[in-house]
């Protein structure tokens, strides 16, 4: 992994072509939190919350949102996902969701991209329903914990 492969020998930007890659099985972890008030996070549980189930409609956001990533992320390829799970905690040591989402495909090229936007757009998602009791949160720590599949095989984040 030496060189962008986003850039072309111009120095361009272009999209990799993929079409003479093995379709192999790609996995990638991502996670992140959001940090709030506590109160804030009570009624998240409590499901105290005018606009609805927090967690549920966050989940749902998150799994479309692995789906579009193509259409956000401007080099990258659309996928056909074979899965995508999204799961939302809420830790009361921290007052913050926690959020980590797994998605899975087989192809030519990895999900990395797909996990990372699934992780922000359910923790945006968060924010969104609760902007109006806690204009301070926080979105934090969205990262890649682990891929696999591929050229590249397998990656895990070494522990923080």
């Amino acid at each position: 992994m030496n060189e962008l492969t986003h850039f072309n020998e111009h120095g361009e930007a272009h999209m990799v072509n993929v079409g003479d890659k093995a379709a192999t099985r790609r996995i990638a972890v991502a996670e992140g939190w959001i940090r709030m008030r506590a109160e804030t996070l009570a009624r998240i549980v409590a499901g105290d919350n005018k606009k609805g189930d927090v967690l549920g409609i966050a989940r749902i956001a998150g799994i479309m949102a692995s789906k579009r990533t193509a259409d956000l992320v401007p080099l990258c390829h659309p996928l056909a996902l074979s899965h995508v799970r999204v799961d939302l905690e809420p830790q009361a040591n921290g007052n913050a969701v926690y959020c980590r989402v797994q998605v899975e495909t087989t192809g030519p090229t990895g999900v990395e991209m797909e996990a990372l936007t699934a992780t922000q757009v359910a923790l945006l998602t968060v924010y969104d329903m609760c902007k109006a009791v806690d204009r301070g949160m926080t979105i934090t720590d969205v990262r890649l914990v682990e891929k696999a599949g591929g050229k590249s095989g397998h990656w895990r984040r070494e522990s923080a």
